[in-house]
């Protein structure tokens, strides 16, 4: 009941804090006999790290991965998987004036409510530095659904502050480092430059997307493939929204041009984001996410200390002015874990089923 497991047949516990000796986390259910190595990891894990760009925190963590258990010569053994990433480049001493004060927009008032103390030193275990683990989790997830499934999961940023940026192409994404689908990011560079002056940040959208699906994902009534879908993102640090499809768009279209039309050719749209009953229909799933701005910010803020007095508070260290720009993969993780648990609970109660006709194509005209 502590809430640091995710999943059921699939089950990754995250342990770890910010600036202790390393984070991690433990798989559980991981079906036996998948090669697997770090090789297989540190990609993700790469796409996610600290320090890649004068965009985001400068924080360097090479976040390097170590498989502890739950392999054996290079398959899996189906016994629970430790992946630990060693914390190598922490400064607590950033955060010894935070000690007696709160920072506005982050968790440290509700930790302390909650469990009469804190770790202070870069937000402890709510740091968006344990979505590390999640990640790598997730690369495991990925790799088993892409060998059974061809399934496939991508992200992009959709818009950062106020600038929207148009989809040109999946291409464009891997070359730039704000996970942005378009070939020019000279905007965003100027725009970020511009925040990082002041002394402020920005939220940002994201899209991410699972191609080559498998049908029937899904329980109902309380565990839909897409209510879960929007738990776990909503788990993410700093997510504040979560559109399934076409999302609060919804609230405007007619139910004539919503409902996504069957043809024997496939579905004509995807308005439901893949998803229909809370169970999967082989379209591709369409998930988006709101990300707040980020709370540390060196522009002093109003607050309160331990006793209850006005106070002001500057949040030095090293920080995202935008913890959008490294939320992609996270964001990819996380599809990726809900999915494969629900495969997995899906294979072990209705893999024997026989569906009375052949599913249509899941593409849409």
């Amino acid at each position: 009941m502590s809430g640091n497991t995710f999943g059921h047949l699939f089950a990754v516990t995250n342990f770890g804090e910010s600036h202790g000796p390393a984070i991690g986390c433990v798989i559980d259910g991981c079906p036996p006999g998948m090669a697997l190595s770090e090789a297989d990891i540190q990609p993700d894990l790469d796409r996610r790290r600290p320090g890649t760009s004068r965009h985001v925190t400068q924080r360097q963590e090479a976040d390097q991965v170590e498989i502890l258990s739950g392999v054996y010569e290079g398959r899996t053994t189906g016994t629970p998987i430790c992946l630990l990433i060693r914390n190598t480049d922490q400064r607590s001493k950033d955060y010894g004036d935070i000690a007696q004060t709160f920072r506005p927009g982050h968790a440290d008032y509700a930790y302390l409510h909650k469990y009469g103390l804190r770790d202070p030193r870069g937000g402890g275990r709510s740091s968006a530095r344990l979505t590390a683990p999640m990640v790598a989790a997730g690369a495991v997830a990925k790799k088993w659904l892409a060998q059974k499934f061809g399934t496939r999961f991508r992200g992009c940023m959709q818009q950062i502050g106020e600038v929207e940026i148009p989809f040109e192409g999946w291409d464009h994404v891997p070359r730039n480092p704000f996970f942005a689908p378009v070939a020019d990011v000279s905007a965003l560079e100027s725009y970020m430059d511009a925040l990082r002056k002041a002394g402020d940040s920005c939220g940002a959208r994201l899209r991410v997307s699972a191609t080559g699906m498998p049908l029937g994902l899904g329980e109902p009534l309380f565990d839909k493939l897409d209510a879960d879908i929007a738990w776990a993102l909503m788990g993410i640090n700093a997510v504040k929204g979560v559109e399934i499809g076409a999302g609060f768009a919804s609230v405007v279209q007619r139910g004539s041009t919503h409902g996504d039309s069957l043809t024997p050719q496939g579905f004509r749209t995807n308005n439901a984001g893949g998803v229909l009953g809370g169970i999967s229909t082989g379209q591709d799933l369409e998930v988006s996410i709101a990300i707040k701005p980020t709370s540390s910010i060196i522009s002093p803020r109003e607050t309160i200390n331990l006793q209850g007095e006005a106070a002001e508070i500057v949040t030095k260290g090293r920080h995202d002015p935008c913890v959008g720009i490294r939320a992609t993969p996270i964001a990819e993780a996380m599809l990726a874990l809900v999915v494969m648990d629900h495969a997995l609970r899906h294979r072990a109660q209705n893999g024997d089923v026989a569906p009375p006709m052949q599913p249509i194509q899941a593409s849409f005209l």
